[in-house]
């Protein structure tokens, strides 16, 4: 929920733009009057709980397999620091700030929903740091996804005791009290259980799934586009995505991919040349063509259906113990991060499938057997010259990296905590894994458009479709037309960069309207 500029957090789901906003565009936050009472009201009851001499699992024990001790109460500041220190045991590469960004907007959403016994000082501290744009620094390598992103989440409690390190505003790496003084922010000292509501939840691992899901939305519009460009120009047909076929096999996805299509090859001169049954006698198109919505249409439902269990994660309230509406605490298992390690895993399958598939059709452009008419390798004198040869070997490498990057990693428990935690997620690997499929998905893209521009070039004086010559002109902005070899590496860069900001996507739409 935005406010004047500023995402307002509740008790009620935040929404993916709230994330992205945060995340990725420095979005300031404030905790509405809502999150504060009702924060209030379960402090409360966890106080209570820290007066009685019955001992309540995370207010007045210890954790994990340590949870048999009964801490006395001269000693529980002690234990939220040690829970801490001890648990911000990150290694390994930087995290990027936009997914730090996105934990600590969801755990201070969790800790909004009154159900973890926060104080509201804390969750404030939290917010306040979110809003000066201080960022702790967080590592690659920590958590096995239950409880939660233990590790992860840990470093930025760290923060809120002023200590650490953080990346401010402008990128510089700071200590994290000089940082927070220098922002007017106190420190907490941490109270019976906030270690635990700071750090037992799967915020790394929803954060990162909302951010790909966002990613992927609009690189599956991407690869209608990159598609509909390669089966103008390697003379294809249209007509196997007519919507009559697609409803033969109800798919949403599949029909979406194929409209999609259909749209953005409208008014093609290219595809108009073959039309006459006498001018082809092709009968059918390869599989990389002709069922390109099939493809991309499945990885638009299995992308649906990662989409709907981001939304319900992102109304749940994640911590161990519980305090519930009667103001009972209790012990679950929600921090199991399970739903959200299948479904990274899944989308990092169809992102190496959607890749495989358009590198399939860029090969295709290069030999001569199989492009109907164009120079071998698109080059502009070949045997001299070597064209996207070694385009389609950067596509291939990539494709492989993929191939690699679709192993499941939520099969991968491993048991941990002296076997109390004996049974892990994986899901924070999973997401891990799949940013750097996306990242792969949007060079192979890249090159496809890349090559298919340059083969639609190469059909001249036949014209390409309105929305397809958009994206060649879009493109020509920085990549000169066809001729003799150039250095190709900063060409592909710069495809890689109109693909990553939804360039393809946008000048296509200025054409054809809104894609699907």
């Amino acid at each position: 929920m935005r406010d004047n500029g500023v995402v307002a957090v509740g008790p009620e789901p935040l929404s993916f733009q709230d994330v992205i906003d945060v995340a990725r565009h420095g979005a300031a936050v404030r905790l509405t009057d809502d999150a504060v009472a009702a924060m209030g009201a379960a402090r409360q009851r966890v106080d209570e709980l820290a007066e009685s001499p019955v001992p309540a699992y995370g207010v007045s024990t210890g954790f994990g397999a340590l949870a048999t001790r009964h801490i006395d109460p001269a000693l529980r500041a002690q234990l939220q620091r040690s829970l801490v220190r001890s648990h911000a045991a990150g290694n390994g590469p930087e995290v990027e700030t936009e997914v730090v960004r996105a934990l600590m907007l969801l755990r201070l959403h969790t800790l909004a929903t009154g159900h973890t016994g926060i104080r509201p000082v804390t969750a404030k501290t939290l917010a306040a740091l979110i809003s000066a744009g201080l960022t702790p620094v967080v590592h690659e390598f920590g958590s096995l996804g239950c409880s939660g992103d233990l590790a992860p989440l840990a470093h930025v409690a760290l923060t809120l005791m002023g200590e650490g390190v953080v990346r401010d505003r402008e990128g510089d790496l700071r200590p994290a009290a000089e940082a927070l003084k220098q922002a007017r922010i106190e420190p907490v000292e941490l109270a019976a259980k906030e270690g635990l509501a700071l750090i037992n939840g799967t915020d790394g691992m929803l954060g990162m799934l909302v951010l790909a899901v966002h990613d992927l939305t609009r690189l599956v519009r991407t690869a209608d586009v990159s598609a509909a460009m390669s089966v103008e120009a390697l003379l294809g047909t249209d007509r196997v995505f007519a919507p009559e076929l697609q409803a033969l096999r109800p798919h949403p996805g599949q029909a979406s991919s194929a409209a999609n299509m259909v749209k953005v090859l409208r008014e093609s001169g290219i595809m108009a040349s073959h039309r006459d049954p006498e001018a082809c006698t092709r009968v059918q198109d390869a599989y990389s063509l002709r069922c390109a919505p099939q493809v991309a249409g499945a990885v638009r439902d299995t992308l649906a259906h990662a989409a709907t269990v981001a939304e319900r994660e992102l109304a749940s309230a994640v911590d161990n113990p519980a305090v519930l509406a009667d103001g009972r605490v209790e012990s679950n298992g929600n921090f199991h991060g399970a739903p959200l390690a299948y479904v990274l895993d899944f989308l990092a399958v169809v992102a190496a499938d959607l890749a495989s598939m358009s590198e399939r059709r860029t090969d295709r452009f290069l030999d001569v057997a199989r492009n109907h008419g164009l120079p071998a390798f698109l080059a502009d004198d070949p045997g001299v010259d070597s064209g996207h040869m070694i385009a389609q070997y950067t596509q291939a490498a990539i494709v492989s990296e993929l191939k690699r990057l679709a192993v499941p990693a939520s099969v991968d428990s491993i048991p941990s905590s002296a076997m109390q935690e004996d049974h892990v997620s994986m899901g924070w690997s999973a997401a891990r894994k799949l940013r750097r499929s996306i990242d792969g998905l949007t060079r192979v893209l890249a090159i496809e458009v890349l090559t298919a521009a340059r083969a639609l070039d190469l059909r001249a004086p036949l014209e390409p479709a309105p929305a397809t010559a958009a994206v060649v002109r879009a493109l020509r902005e920085t990549v000169p037309a066809p001729g003799p070899d150039r250095f190709l590496a900063p060409e592909i860069d710069a495809a890689v960069r109109l693909v990553a900001d939804g360039g393809v996507v946008a000048a296509v739409e200025r054409v054809t309207g809104p894609l699907a």
